[in-house]
C-alpha cells in the first residue's frame, strides 16, 4: 500500500500511509481509535474506497471494489465481530458462496461429500479437526467460531490475513493457541496483519510493529527492538513515565463488609482510600461474584455490609445506598447506545435537573458537558449518540455516569476492555483520583480485570478467583503476574 488517503468530509481518516508485508510475516498495527487503522484495513479488505494511493498484490496491481472482490484476490479480513451464519453448520459456514454443485448450473444441488471432504481437509490445516463439521456454528465456544472464520479465509484460498482484536474475547489458553495457530500460517507463507490494542500480547506474535497515529504512519520497528514504553509514546505522541498513576493513599474507614458471601465465599472490608483487585481466569466466578454484590445475581449466602446498610438488596437501592458497577459489556447493558451522551450519564439521578419528576434538557446537557470536560470525551455535543463514539469514550461515558450518580463504591467489571492505550491511560488516571488522600472525599473501588500489569500497578491489595472461590486478599507488591496465574490454574495458595 503506498501513498493511502482517505477523506470523509472535512477529517483525514488515513493522510498517504505507506504499508508492506511479505509473505510468512505478521505485521501488527497499532494506534490509538480513530488513529485510522479501521479505515486503512477497509480499503486493503475492499469495504472503502482509497481517495488516493495504489495497492499491489504479489506485485500485481490491486484494487478491489467490494469485499468479495478482495477475498476472491487473496485478502480476507476476520472482524472483531465475527460474521458467522450461527444457524449454518461448520461446513456450510466455511464454504459459503463457494459450494461445489451438481451439473453445469448447479441447479442448487449441492455436493455434501465434497462439502465436508474440504472443511475437513481446511480445519486439519488449522490444527484442529476435533471441530465438527456438522455442528451449528453458534453452538461452538467463541475460539472455535474464530476457528471457523480463519478457516473460511483459508479455503478461498487467501494470500492475505487480517485479524482485527482476534483475542478480545478468547481465554488466555485460547490465546496461545491462537498464536501457534498463527506460527503455523507463517510457516506456510501466509502475510498476517494483525491489530491489537494489547501491546504486551503484540510483542509476543508480530514480528514488525507499525504505529498509526491521526492517519499517518508514527513510526514502526521490529517487534523485539520497540519497548513498550516507545510504542505507547509513538501512540500517544509524548513520553508517558508510567502508565499507572499512583497518588498519596490513606486507608480511611471500612465502607464494605462482606463475610462468606456468595458461591464465592468472599470474605473482606473494602476501605474508602483503597482499590482491591480481583483476578482469575475466564469463567473463574468473577463477574457473577460483582453482579451478586450489585443485586444483579441472586445471593442466598454469607453477608454484606456497605455503609449502614446491611443485607443483599437490588440494583436500585444499591445505587441508593451508594454503590455503582459498571459492566463488562457496555454494548449489550452497559449503555444505550440509541440514547444521548446526556441520557447515559444521567438516567440513574434525574433528580437537580429538573422541579419533580421533570428534566430541563439544558440542565441535564450542562451536567453531561462537565463530564465530558473532566472525563475528555471527544464528541460533538452531549446530544451525539453514545453509539457514535468510539469504544474508549463509551466506556468514559459509562464511568461519568458513576460519577454523576456520587457514589462511594465502584465495582469495575473490566473497565478497559477493548479501548485504546490512550484512553486506558485517562481511566487509570481517573480511578487513581478517585481514591487519593487529598480527595474531598475518598472513594472505595473493586476492579475485576483479566489484565495482569493493570490489576497489580493499580490495585492496593488483590485476591484470586478459582472455581468460583475469592482467595487471600494480599498487598499488590506481594503479587507477580507469575504468582497470580500460578494462583488461578492451581488449587491451594500460591
Amino acid at each position: 500500500m503506498r501513498g493511502i488517503r482517505k477523506t470523509f468530509g472535512a477529517t483525514i481518516a488515513v493522510d498517504g500511509v505507506d504499508l508492506s508485508v511479505a509473505p510468512g510475516e505478521v505485521c501488527a498495527i497499532v494506534g490509538q481509535n480513530g488513529a485510522g487503522k479501521s479505515t486503512l484495513m477497509g480499503i486493503l479488505a475492499g469495504a472503502i474506497q482509497p481517495d488516493a494511493g495504489e495497492m499491489t498484490l504479489g506485485g500485481e496491481s490491486y484494487r478491489p471494489q467490494n469485499p468479495l472482490e478482495a477475498r476472491r484476490a487473496g485478502v480476507a479480513m476476520i472482524y472483531q465481530e465475527l460474521s458467522l451464519a450461527p444457524h449454518l453448520s461448520v461446513a456450510e459456514n466455511i464454504l459459503l458462496g463457494m459450494e461445489p454443485t451438481r451439473g453445469p448450473l448447479g441447479f442448487g444441488l449441492l455436493k455434501r461429500d465434497e462439502m465436508r471432504r474440504r472443511t475437513s481437509e481446511v480445519l486439519a490445516r488449522l490444527g484442529h479437526p476435533e471441530i465438527g463439521i456438522d455442528a451449528a456454528a453458534g453452538s461452538l465456544s467463541p475460539a472455535a467460531q474464530q476457528l471457523v472464520e480463519i478457516g473460511r479465509a483459508l479455503a478461498v484460498g487467501c494470500q492475505v490475513l487480517v485479524l482485527d482484536e482476534p483475542t478480545s474475547s478468547l481465554a488466555r489458553a485460547d490465546t496461545q493457541r491462537l498464536f501457534q495457530l498463527i506460527d503455523e500460517l507463517k510457516r506456510q507463507g501466509h502475510a498476517i496483519v494483525y491489530i491489537s490494542h494489547f501491546i504486551e500480547e503484540v510483542k509476543e506474535v508480530a514480528d514488525r510493529i507499525v504505529v498509526l497515529r491521526d492517519g499517518r504512519v508514527a513510526g514502526e520497528g521490529s517487534a523485539a527492538a520497540l519497548s513498550p514504553t516507545e510504542i505507547v509514546r509513538l501512540m500517544v505522541g509524548q513520553s508517558m513515565d508510567t502508565l499507572y498513576p499512583r497518588s498519596a493513599r490513606t486507608r480511611g474507614e471500612p465502607i464494605l463488609e462482606l463475610a462468606d458471601f456468595g458461591p464465592a465465599q468472599a470474605t473482606l472490608t473494602l476501605h474508602r482510600g483503597e482499590i482491591i483487585g480481583i483476578a482469575g481466569l475466564l469463567g473463574a466466578g468473577r463477574t457473577r461474584f460483582l453482579r451478586g454484590l450489585f443485586g444483579l445475581a441472586p445471593v442466598k449466602a454469607g453477608r454484606v455490609k456497605l455503609a449502614t446498610w446491611s443485607g443483599v438488596a437490588e440494583p436500585h437501592e444499591r445505587w441508593q445506598q451508594g454503590m455503582g458497577f459498571l459492566s463488562e459489556d457496555r454494548k449489550e447493558e452497559g449503555l444505550a447506545l440509541a440514547l444521548s451522551i446526556a441520557n447515559n450519564m444521567t438516567l440513574s439521578r434525574l433528580d437537580d435537573l429538573g422541579p419533580g419528576p421533570l428534566v430541563f434538557p439544558r440542565r441535564q446537557q450542562h451536567a453531561a458537558s462537565r463530564w465530558m470536560e473532566r472525563l475528555r470525551i471527544k464528541a460533538g455535543s452531549p446530544r451525539q449518540a453514545v453509539s457514535e463514539l468510539s469504544g474508549g469514550n463509551q466506556q468514559k461515558v459509562a464511568m461519568a455516569r458513576l460519577l454523576h450518580h456520587d457514589v462511594d463504591v465502584f465495582v469495575l467489571d473490566e473497565p478497559t476492555r477493548g479501548i485504546d492505550v490512550a484512553s486506558k491511560a485517562q481511566i487509570y488516571e481517573l480511578i487513581d483520583e478517585l481514591v487519593a488522600a487529598d480527595a474531598e472525599r475518598p472513594r472505595a473501588v473493586i476492579i475485576v480485570s483479566s489484565y495482569l500489569p493493570e490489576l497489580l500497578g493499580l490495585c492496593d491489595r488483590i485476591a484470586v478467583m478459582r472455581r468460583g472461590r475469592l482467595g487471600t486478599l494480599r498487598p499488590a507488591s506481594e503479587w507477580t503476574e507469575h504468582s497470580l496465574m500460578l494462583q488461578a490454574t492451581i488449587s491451594g495458595e500460591a
